[in-house]
């Protein structure tokens, strides 16, 4: 037992070590110079700001969101800042068809796709749960099964071009608003948040957390849960799984 440990511990050690210092791959902006990437929720916050960011970086760049006249307005910016190209489709994530649709005309405007952006989120409230139903409803279309519809539509692209489905989850300026009041913490900048999701999308990180808090950063990163993933995945044989 003794010899194991002398063993074990060592091992952990430099795994940890290298899990919490090994340098990352470095982003550089021209990562995205003439990708073909989609941004949903791009009306407003950091789904606009994402746009923004990719329409610098020299993008083509598809924004949806409901409101049609903001998208206008950001896809005329998005030709400011320099994107290779910028389109919109306004329409709701309730409706399924939209969902797909979208996916497949902006395949076919931007010849392709690299990145797959999900960004939208329907309006909610902190009340406790009152039994409407149909708000549940609402929401387990638009905040998951417009997200597995989206991705159903992009696999085959984003097979074609070794490409990145991004999801996003955020505490930044938009959503603290909504939660005025009851959540007391400060807002995230929304210009920063997007960046860091850009970055993390375009060197495949499998999560991204924006805080200024290191404690945060060193918590979510948990090394125990990478830990039991490796050990988890040595009793699967991936290969039959992926083949079936």
């Amino acid at each position: 037992m003794a010899s194991v440990k002398n063993y074990l511990l060592p091992i952990l050690g430099l795994f940890l070590a290298y899990y919490y210092y090994s340098a990352d791959e470095e982003f550089r902006p021209e990562m995205l110079r003439g990708k073909k990437v989609i941004v949903t929720g791009a009306s407003k916050g950091i789904g606009k700001e994402m746009a923004y960011h990719l329409a610098k970086m020299g993008a083509h760049v598809m924004v949806t969101a409901r409101s049609e006249e903001t998208l206008k307005k950001v896809v005329s910016h998005c030709w400011e800042f320099g994107a290779a190209s910028a389109h919109y489709m306004a329409g709701t994530m309730e409706n399924m068809t939209f969902a797909e649709q979208f996916v497949v005309n902006a395949g076919k405007l931007m010849g392709g796709l690299d990145m797959l952006i999900l960004n939208h989120i329907t309006e909610a409230s902190m009340e406790p749960f009152s039994g409407d139903i149909q708000f549940v409803r609402k929401s387990m279309e638009v905040n998951f099964l417009s997200y597995v519809v989206m991705t159903v539509a992009a696999l085959p692209m984003l097979k074609q071009s070794n490409g990145s489905i991004v999801v996003v989850s955020s505490l930044a300026d938009t959503a603290m608003r909504a939660v005025a009041g009851i959540l007391n913490t400060d807002a995230s900048p929304k210009e920063d948040c997007a960046l860091a999701i850009i970055k993390g999308g375009a060197l495949r990180q499998e999560e991204v957390y924006y805080d200024n808090s290191v404690l945060t950063t060193l918590l979510l990163r948990n090394p125990g849960r990478k830990i039991l993933e490796v050990l988890t995945l040595r009793h699967y044989n991936m290969d039959r799984f992926i083949k079936n």
